[in-house]
């Protein structure tokens, strides 16, 4: 039998269900001892005692809810503490479908406090020890709807374009120090998330939802072949090419002295 290879810890958010729980799945399978963080405390440990079992792995669990300042500076000392972590997988966020104007607003708010600061927040409670020990990774869950923000919510997408974005610019400053860092954009993903945003599951087209697990091992398989962005249901991958290609040569010309001949008046 083959040994499996340790790869130091891997700590999961959002880890109870869905696309969290698939990653903690698999990242043991891989050879990751885990810390799950999620609010529901007996899911997390249904599922550590199951990974346990079946891969042999360390697994933890942290119940905390990342909209609680206290829990979430909790996981932030976790993460700036604890020189055995080698992975950060910004998972836990929430979203709707509900169009703007018929959102209430507390709840948009909360949402930019999930998916934006919380995660900003681990991540840089993680990254400075990645950099003194020159490795570390981190996996960030964006969506589509970073690059196509008609799709659904606004600020939903708002949020997600802000993973995005922000992935980036971590690339940008930490690849040359060892560290590896990757979007993930799901299209539609067969989890809760639409059940608890009021749209039933069956309501969509099977055509463009894609499972959990599929979705998952396409983008561990991103992360491995050294992607930033990872796009798992875009097949013509030369689209995506194309994108970025334009966005990075249009960068050099956004900042000029004087305002475009367009803007002249007549």
């Amino acid at each position: 039998m083959t040994q499996q290879v340790h790869r130091g810890t891997a700590l999961v958010t959002g880890a109870s269900s869905g696309i969290g729980a698939v990653y903690a799945a698999q990242l043991a399978r891989r050879g990751y001892d885990l810390v799950l963080v999620a609010r529901n405390r007996e899911r997390l440990a249904t599922l550590a005692a199951s990974l346990t079992n079946e891969t042999r792995q360390d697994v933890e669990v942290l119940a905390a809810d990342l909209n609680n300042r206290e829990d979430l500076a909790a996981i932030e000392a976790r993460l700036r503490d604890d020189a055995s972590l080698t992975l950060l997988v910004n998972n836990a966020g929430i979203g709707t479908h509900t169009p703007l104007v018929e959102s209430d607003v507390d709840h948009m708010t909360r949402m930019i406090e999930l998916n934006v600061t919380a995660l900003t927040r681990l991540t840089y409670a993680a990254v400075p020890g990645f950099v003194a020990r020159g490795q570390g990774a981190i996996i960030n869950i964006a969506s589509i709807v970073s690059i196509a923000p008609e799709i659904l919510n606004g600020v939903y997408g708002g949020t997600k374009a802000f993973v995005l974005a922000f992935t980036h610019s971590l690339d940008h400053e930490l690849a040359a120090k060892g560290i590896r860092v990757q979007a993930v954009l799901p299209g539609a993903t067969a989890t809760e998330f639409w059940e608890v945003g009021g749209l039933p599951l069956e309501h969509l087209d099977k055509a463009i939802v894609m499972s959990a697990e599929d979705l998952v091992s396409a983008a561990i398989t991103g992360f491995e072949r050294g992607e930033t962005v990872t796009i798992p249901s875009l097949h013509d991958v030369e689209q995506w090419n194309a994108f970025e290609n334009a966005r990075r040569a249009m960068s050099p010309h956004l900042s000029t002295s004087k305002p475009a001949p367009r803007y002249r008046a007549a």
